[in-house]
């Protein structure tokens, strides 16, 4: 059974930095062999692309909101791809959700909850 668990989130204040986990556990090839993406959903709004790291030559891609100021990394030994936060708005406050697509197939995590706020 595939699980993605992200965990990371919290209060924090706007101009600060956070980091969030996605750990995955189950797949059946190495996390690096699947697009990764984090998305993000704030209360009545549609789930929201924040960035995505590619299979193998981990290329990264962010939309205009959060280009610069955040930043995704991946640990293949870890199987856990991570979303660097910095310089965080209060915009930036949402449920974090990880998600993971490979060989057809699609995985979502429960989601992490972020907020900023002073």
């Amino acid at each position: 059974q595939v699980q993605l668990v992200e965990s990371g989130g919290g209060l924090v204040q706007p101009g600060g930095s956070l980091r969030l986990s996605c750990a995955a556990s189950g797949l059946a090839f190495s996390i690096n062999r699947y697009v990764i993406s984090w998305y993000r959903q704030r209360p009545g709004e549609e789930r929201e692309l924040v960035g995505t790291i590619t299979q193998l030559a981990s290329t990264t891609n962010f939309p205009a909101s959060v280009k610069g100021r955040f930043a995704i990394s991946r640990v293949n030994d870890r199987n856990t791809v991570y979303l660097q936060m910095n310089n965080v708005k209060v915009e930036d406050t949402a449920v974090y959700y990880c998600h993971a697509y490979g060989f057809e197939k699609d995985y979502w995590g429960q989601g992490t909850q972020v907020t900023v706020s002073s």
